[in-house]
């Protein structure tokens, strides 16, 4: 694949991406190639090529003979995103807990926090997300794994959403902020094990607070 091309496909590819996540494509609308091309001012072969691949990592649903169209995320969706981040941020905080520069790490997180408590002061509910997010993605990235990084890329772009909405929940802001304390302490320790417990249960119950907020049915199965 030549510069040019490759430089043509990821023009596709993160515009088409933005598109979904920030809701210019919204929800259950079709997406088709010619329209695309056209807005972007890029040839059918590199808008075909990006649509592939948002299809394989979970942002466009292929329906055959119809296209593309954006899913409709339902609540049992977000809670398995849920699931899978317990699972992913679990392995990266013990990484990022054993890592020489964790106490570096901890810094980091320490300043993050500080700044969503301002959100929080602020009723900024916008920049909390935003700041949630650099929260953990710091700690993916500390965790100083390779093929982790791109897993939780991709997750983090796929529970937007369902962060929007769990920070709605009732009381849920200031005991979240209490549990990224807990994870950025035992950080700070090298705590690998106190590390991977306090962030799974701090994303266990960011599910719990969604699946209350939006009305969903406990379910005993879920670990």
């Amino acid at each position: 694949m030549t510069v040019q091309r490759r430089t043509l496909l990821s023009a596709a590819y993160d515009n088409l991406r933005a598109a979904v996540l920030d809701g210019s494509l919204a929800p259950g609308s079709r997406v088709t190639v010619r329209p695309l091309a056209e807005q972007l001012g890029l040839s059918p072969t590199p808008i075909k090529t990006a649509l592939a691949a948002l299809e394989r990592e979970g942002f466009l649903v292929a329906v055959p003979h119809r296209g593309y169209f954006v899913p409709e995320v339902s609540t049992e969706d977000l809670l398995e995103l849920y699931e899978l981040r317990e699972a992913v941020d679990g392995i990266a905080a013990r990484r990022a807990a054993g890592a020489t520069n964790h106490a570096q790490i901890a810094t980091q997180l320490r300043r993050l926090l500080a700044r969503q408590r301002k959100a929080i002061q602020a009723n900024n509910l916008h920049s909390y997300g935003d700041l949630d997010l650099m929260f953990h993605r710091l700690i993916w990235e500390g965790s100083g794994s390779r093929r982790l990084i791109p897993i939780a890329e991709n997750l983090i772009a796929q529970v937007r959403l369902g962060n929007r909405y769990s920070a709605q929940a009732p009381g849920r802001l200031p005991v979240a902020i209490e549990e990224h304390e807990a994870i950025l302490e035992a950080i700070s320790e090298g705590d690998a094990r106190t590390a991977e417990r306090h962030i799974r249960r701090h994303v266990r119950e960011a599910g719990l607070a969604l699946r209350r907020y939006l009305g969903s049915p406990d379910r005993s199965d879920r670990a």
